[in-house]
């Protein structure tokens, strides 16, 4: 059995909890998620705490699905009690990000804007300085696809470190040509 599948899911005040057949719904103070339920996994709410359990099948084929199902749930309850989040970073010289209504314009070292239509469900927001975007949601999922959407566009290059990377994230930096060529050519005689 899951490690991760075991454990209990703590349902905070602020979130109603509904199980209908083999859907389960949350609302809280930051929205409504579903998650449908797979075949042979089942749940129940005892205490104040969300237990999912194994109803029976292959257990090879249910076991894959046993931790996956509680980790999806969990996510659903924190989403709609605090929801997610993710801040990027936009690194270079004229690089920016600005909203225009409904959509995310950024401008990033093309010959042309870049622009992203903002799913619903989510909210983004930039700083003045243009070069901070966070990106809110009460769904894990979407959040992170949009984020690693935006990424994708432009990734953080290791020789100057332009590009967008994640707040915090570490990028292996290399010596350039001249750096390399300064030692290289000394060595030989």
């Amino acid at each position: 059995m899951s490690k991760i599948g075991k454990q209990p899911i703590p349902i905070p005040e602020k979130v109603k909890l509904a199980v209908l057949g083999r859907q389960v719904s949350a609302e809280g103070p930051m929205g409504k998620l579903s998650y449908d339920l797979p075949e042979n996994i089942g749940v129940s709410v005892k205490d104040n705490r969300l237990f999912v359990q194994m109803t029976g099948g292959e257990p090879k084929l249910v076991r894959m699905d046993f931790g996956t199902t509680r980790a999806r749930l969990s996510n659903i309850v924190q989403g709609v009690s605090a929801g997610f989040a993710k801040v990027l970073e936009i690194s270079g010289l004229g690089y920016k990000a600005q909203l225009q209504g409904n959509k995310l314009n950024m401008e990033l070292g093309f010959s042309h804007p870049v622009l992203f239509d903002i799913p619903p469900g989510l909210k983004v927001e930039v700083d003045p300085k243009q070069t901070l975007l966070t990106i809110k949601g009460t769904d894990k999922i979407l959040v992170g696809d949009f984020a690693a959407r935006i990424r994708r566009v432009r990734p953080p290059e290791p020789y100057q470190g332009t590009g967008i990377r994640y707040q915090g994230e570490h990028v292996a930096r290399k010596a350039g040509k001249t750096a390399a060529g300064a030692s290289g050519g000394a060595a030989k005689k």
